[in-house]
């Protein structure tokens, strides 16, 4: 199946009101709470206007590619995938579950001395029937501020299951938690939802995986909600490998108490339009976010990265970096913003976006910027673009590397800056070779 007619953008697309109470039948044993929660994100979906080429939080976006069209909300685990997805990139881990198609195709469950100190992995369905206090204070909390609230309001409407992570207070997990999320089927949408909540002095680290099992193309509408209690450490990893003919929104909520620790890392490789947004609140003394980010884009993707680190409360410290590689045709755009209120004083933060051009076809966007309202802070932003210098790739090649494997070698050394900043060794390389898919022809 070839891509969905890309003319004009549809409001509704394929989730019109008769797919969505499908949806609701779906889900008939959830809690009422849960389906009217459902009902009233269904009412903002349709009622709010897709992006126009006027908006400033859609500022060099491609408008005119975002067609819901021809897409439909999928459940069920296809028999040919009953017995799991096929082999690629795997992350060692503790626990882990894996979603296709909206729906848990396998589990495997924590230690029983985890589970004996109150450490929860299960899924939303559970979570809404078991924990749902929890939940309810957690799920999707932070309004939208970056653009695409219809977006959000449809992976609420729709989201059949996903993850939920639960780390009691001083409870640390050394080993990662690993959920994967996986599309099957031509023109399947899926709404990945991954929830984690560490709750004071608790420390654990998430991989969540996107990817298709199948080279089809597919809607992917995810969401991941963080919280950090106080003191808590929480690592998170999101690696997004959909098929090159996937449209692909993602939204990132982070909260940090005081004294918390979130590091937060995503990859992006696939898709042919993917749009992620990254929210961090900074609302304690002593909270700190790091935000990461490596995209390798090549042909005409388009990889569009908005984020804003907001500092609410005195005394905290974010930084972020974003790193680019662009060959052939392809496009980012980056749109940062910090904003200080006004009682955050001695506020540290920190944005960097850098863009290493491999091609002379390739167009790189960044837009970053400050909002201080206190006068007592340290911030500091800023973007460059700049191509491989043809001396190191005159040195390579004088070598015997062909041309792709010099470039290869020159940009993991440009990504090294970040992916060093992970504690975990074994993840380090785990993504290492997962980039490394992107330049295998």
């Amino acid at each position: 199946m070839s891509a969905p007619t890309l003319s004009a953008p549809s409001t509704i697309g394929s989730f019109t009101e008769e797919a969505f109470n499908a949806h609701l039948a779906t889900q008939s044993n959830a809690p009422v709470w849960w389906l009217d929660r459902k009902r009233d994100a269904y009412a903002r979906f349709t009622a709010l206007p897709m992006p126009k080429r006027t908006d400033e939080t859609w500022r060099f976006s491609n408008i005119s590619t975002l067609t819901l069209d021809g897409f439909q909300p999928t459940s069920g685990v296809p028999a040919e995938l009953a017995k799991g997805l096929p082999a690629g990139v795997g992350v060692d881990g503790i626990a882990a579950l894996t979603f296709i198609n909206n729906t848990l195709a396998s589990s495997t469950p924590l230690p029983a001395e985890l589970a004996a100190k109150g450490v929860i992995v299960t899924t939303l369905t559970e979570a809404a029937a078991k924990h749902a206090d929890v939940l309810k204070e957690h799920f999707m909390a932070q309004p939208q501020k970056l653009g695409s609230d219809k977006f959000a309001a449809l992976h609420s409407a729709f989201v059949g299951d996903g993850a939920f992570i639960y780390v009691p207070r001083g409870v640390e997990i050394e080993l990662p938690l690993v959920v994967t999320h996986a599309a099957y089927g031509a023109g399947t949408a899926v709404f990945p939802h991954t929830l984690v909540v560490a709750e004071e002095n608790a420390k654990v680290t998430v991989v969540d995986l996107f990817l298709s099992a199948d080279n089809h193309a597919h809607f992917a509408c995810g969401s991941n909600d963080l919280y950090a209690g106080h003191g808590a450490k929480l690592t998170y990893v999101g690696a997004q490998n959909w098929s090159r003919e996937t449209l692909s929104f993602h939204f990132n909520d982070t909260v940090v108490r005081r004294d918390a620790r979130v590091q937060s890392l995503n990859v992006h490789l696939g898709a042919r339009q993917a749009r992620h947004e990254s929210l961090s609140q900074l609302q304690a003394p002593g909270a700190f976010s790091e935000m990461l980010a490596l995209t390798v884009a090549e042909a005409t993707q388009e990889f569009d990265q908005r984020t804003l680190q907001i500092h609410q409360a005195p005394d905290t410290k974010s930084d972020l970096l974003y790193k680019n590689a662009l060959q052939d045709k392809s496009r980012t755009i980056f749109s940062g913003l910090i904003i200080v209120d006004p009682d955050a004083q001695k506020t540290d933060a920190y944005q960097s976006n850098r863009n290493l051009m491999l091609s002379d076809d390739a167009e790189a966007n960044s837009l970053p910027g400050l909002e201080i309202q206190a006068n007592d802070v340290r911030c500091t932003h800023g973007a460059t673009s700049a191509r491989i210098p043809e001396e190191q790739e005159f040195y390579l090649q004088s070598r015997g590397i062909r041309k792709a494997q010099a470039d290869e070698l020159l940009v993991f050394g440009f990504f090294e800056e970040v992916l060093n900043r992970l504690e975990n060794e074994a993840l380090h390389e785990t993504l290492r070779t997962l980039i490394q898919t992107k330049f295998k022809k």
